[in-house]
């Protein structure tokens, strides 16, 4: 996954990114995404009652690249959904840099996309509209289409 993660954020950052291993991308990475190091964000991934185990059943890792990429099709997806109602290429993850108001400082946040999906992108239940990012909070639970899988969303600063 790093690589290939890699390879896009190489192609995005030489001038425009069309294609990754001869897949047309629909996602196009804003010109304020970033890479959040702090806090150190983490999806945990739960089927039913239990945590499932993509890899060793460790959190996945949010804090490598500024976009993770959540679709069926391998050859791009960072975070593979493997459902049948899942689209190739279904929602991004995206860390953007965004001006608060009450601080008047610039922070890097998460964010979500759903890219035009048919079965839709669900956080905390509700789905959430087509090609609009909508700000991720921690311990949000965000579903792809029909999937009983659920990704929690935690930092490092979460509480047990």
């Amino acid at each position: 996954m790093e690589q290939q993660v890699l390879d896009v954020v190489l192609a995005w950052g030489l001038g425009g990114l069309q294609e990754v291993n001869g897949v047309v991308m629909k996602f196009q990475p804003p010109p304020e995404a970033r890479r959040c190091t702090s806090p150190r964000w983490r999806l945990y991934v739960f089927k039913g009652d239990t945590q499932a185990s993509p890899g060793v059943g460790d959190p996945l890792p949010l804090d490598k690249f500024p976009f993770f990429l959540f679709g069926k099709e391998r050859r791009v997806a960072d975070i593979p959904t493997d459902h049948p109602s899942c689209s190739r290429q279904h929602a991004v993850i995206c860390f953007r840099e965004v001006e608060r108001a009450s601080s008047l400082s610039k922070v890097v946040v998460p964010y979500i996309i759903d890219l035009e999906t048919v079965n839709g992108t669900f956080v905390n239940g509700e789905r959430i509209e087509a090609s609009r990012y909508v700000e991720l909070l921690e311990r949000d639970v965000i579903k792809f289409g029909l999937s009983s899988r659920e990704y929690v969303l935690l930092n490092e600063k979460s509480a047990g």
